[in-house]
């Protein structure tokens, strides 16, 4: 068994994950029907403003489960950095995503699900985000609880632009 790292501060956490948001292009996503049947599926995503971007088919259980709101839980990273985001999940239209955040989507993932009207969006508004790489971090995991960071962004620097968010 090997030695954990010392736990990273807050802010490190802050800035790791704000890192993977930027950086990484595909996450776990689940959510659950009406009747509780669990669904958990990798979906490609960017973070956008102060949301995560996603799209799937409309006829996907995904869709079906968050139609028109609902709750979602997305994972990023290997089970020893993860982060664990909680929020809602809205549906929207192509033709309704603000050409900003489209275009920001199809940058990233090379395509552009918009113009293809079987597939939809989903806007995920976090409202817990979590991060530990060990138990040591068990702890001091929470980095946002009810929508509010407990660290503001804007208090640590990340990625190669310094920038805390996107715009």
């Amino acid at each position: 068994m090997s030695t954990p790292e010392p736990p990273r501060t807050p802010e490190q956490r802050l800035r790791d994950t704000l890192d993977r948001l930027r950086e990484d292009e595909d996450a776990w996503v689940a959510t659950a029907s009406s009747d509780g049947t669990p669904c958990l599926v990798p979906l490609s995503f960017v973070w956008h403003g102060d949301a995560l971007v996603m799209a799937t088919r409309r006829t996907n259980p995904t869709a079906a489960n968050v139609t028109p709101t609902g709750p979602i839980r997305v994972t990023l990273g290997p089970t020893r950095d993860v982060v664990l985001i909680e929020g809602e999940a809205e549906i929207v239209e192509g033709t309704a995503l603000p050409a900003a955040t489209g275009d920001a989507f199809a940058a990233k993932l090379t395509w552009d699900p918009r113009k293809d009207s079987r597939w939809v969006y989903l806007r995920v508004t976090p409202y817990t985000v979590r991060a530990w790489r060990e138990v040591n971090e068990l702890a001091d995991r929470d980095l946002m609880l009810s929508g509010s960071w407990l660290v503001p962004p804007s208090s640590v620097a990340s990625g190669t632009d310094r920038s805390p968010l996107p715009s």
